[in-house]
């Protein structure tokens, strides 16, 4: 039997689907960054390994390697940017795209979901710990230290830099398009 996520199964209990249309600057970035996640896991759900591993044109990207990556970024951005923790590996960025029709599918969500759960919890903690303007994590010779206003930004632009990459994958593969899950 071949794996396959199914949409239903990559979404969260109790997480808003839409930012809010008059909400604060705290509501508005963490919603916008939910949508993405949300529009991403869409592009790629209900799709077996070989799927997962289709690539357009001259491309390494393919939608398992997008899935490998955002879980790999999710940590960069609110563990090691954040928190001081550690920093992925070159070999660990390096393993992001490399995906096949024999790669795992369950443990690729497994990764992706629990990823996503320990930014949120870690965005929570910093955000008791003061708010947006929260910069206590890694620091960056000649730039700083990141605030939490600034991290979140960074992956609302790194999941529709790639949503957009997962688009044009997902219409070649089986024509589903859009801009977001129903």
């Amino acid at each position: 039997m071949t794996e396959t996520a199914h949409f239903e199964d990559v979404l969260f209990d109790g997480v808003e689907a839409e930012p809010p249309v008059d909400g604060d600057e705290l509501a508005t970035l963490v919603g916008t960054l939910e949508r993405n996640r949300r529009t991403l896991a869409w592009k790629c759900a209900d799709l077996d390994a070989t799927a997962l591993s289709t690539r357009v044109g001259t491309s390494a990207i393919t939608l398992g390697g997008l899935l490998r990556h955002l879980t790999r970024c999710e940590a960069s951005t609110f563990v090691w940017k954040l928190n001081g923790g550690p920093a992925p590996t070159p070999a660990e960025w390096a393993s992001d795209w490399e995906w096949g029709p024999d790669s795992d599918v369950e443990q690729t969500w497994t990764d992706w979901r629990a990823a996503v759960s320990r930014s949120r919890q870690l965005v929570a903690e910093a955000l008791a710990d003061g708010g947006l303007d929260r910069a206590k994590g890694h620091e960056f010779p000649g730039w700083g230290t990141p605030s939490l206003r600034r991290l979140l930004t960074d992956m609302i632009e790194e999941y529709a830099r790639h949503t957009g990459h997962a688009d044009l994958i997902r219409e070649t593969i089986d024509g589903r398009v859009g801009e977001d899950a129903p």
